[in-house]
């Protein structure tokens, strides 16, 4: 029994060191705060009412969306090798402190008049989707939103643009969140690699494509519509609505334009997130918000 175990364990290390994940790669969860004992402006990101919706929107559904990513990778993580199981572990630990943050923003969100209630229900409607159905399938979806948030994380800190002119204290937790994910870019796609490592490479490729195809038009669906509805609430309705999203989407700073390319590298043969390492910018995104950080004596825990 001891030489199968050890056959078995030797195999599956072998397994992720085909994968492209960094070799000296550190997930490192850091413990902040943001934006506690402050006030908000209502169009916090320049005075921009897109850009603030644009932020405010996707920030809703973080609590309950991280939630969902790290129950469908804890699902797996038994008998995955040992540097993959700490990988999902240091993981969830960045996931669950993203989620306390950003509950914190939303506060500020809410505070500012806002009511996000419609676009609760329509997370809570779009995870009710998953309820029932077999737990690769919500693995499949993680690892197809997990790119999503490093391709939007990558842009986020490459492109000062789209942060400039924000409250620092806002501007510091994007950026803090976007080092932490692409940080932990692999271990999903890691993940889902070794919950399929005995499925036909055809198959495997079938199921990611399909899957990232209808997340993706998810993705844009939901976060238009949560747009629509905090821009209704500024009085901005109607053709004006829609246009400002698209150019911001499309024009500039034109994050949905910005990512195509990645977006596109997913679905070619080989793909692994760490394929492009872009771990310089983790270390730009630390210099930019180390001094905006409420240092944890000066704060009351969320």
């Amino acid at each position: 029994m001891p030489l199968r175990s050890a056959a078995v364990h030797q195999h599956l290390e072998d397994f992720v060191a085909k994968a492209t994940t960094p070799a000296d790669l550190t997930i490192t969860p850091r413990d902040l705060r943001f934006g506690r004992g402050t006030t908000m402006r209502r169009w916090w990101l320049n005075d921009d009412p897109f850009a603030t919706a644009f932020y405010n929107a996707l920030s809703v559904t973080f609590p309950k969306g991280e939630g969902f990513f790290v129950d469908s990778v804890r699902t797996f993580r038994e008998g995955t090798p040992p540097r993959l199981r700490a990988e999902i572990q240091a993981f969830i630990k960045q996931e669950v402190i993203h989620t306390r943050e950003h509950v914190a923003f939303n506060r500020h969100v809410t505070d500012q008049g806002y009511d996000t209630r419609l676009l609760e229900r329509h997370i809570d409607e779009a995870l009710a989707l998953t309820k029932g159905k077999p737990p690769i399938g919500a693995l499949a979806a993680t690892m197809a939103l997990e790119h999503f948030t490093a391709m939007l994380a990558h842009e986020l800190i490459a492109n000062p643009r789209h942060l400039a002119g924000g409250d620092e204290q806002a501007a510091a937790l994007w950026r803090w969140h976007a080092a932490e994910e692409i940080e932990h870019k692999g271990v999903a796609y890691d993940t889902w690699l070794h919950a399929t490592r005995d499925w036909p490479r055809r198959r495997r490729w079938m199921v990611k494509a399909i899957v990232m195809l209808a997340t993706t038009q998810k993705f844009f669906a939901g976060r238009y519509k949560g747009m629509l509805e905090l821009l209704r609430q500024d009085g901005i309705t109607g053709w004006r609505a829609h246009r400002g999203i698209l150019w911001y989407a499309l024009g500039r700073p034109g994050m949905a334009r910005k990512i195509l390319g990645a977006w596109i590298a997913f679905f070619l043969p080989g793909f692994h997130p760490w394929k492009h390492d872009d771990r310089a910018l983790i270390a730009l995104a630390e210099s930019d918000y180390a001094d905006a950080v409420l240092p944890r004596v000066a704060v009351a825990a969320a």
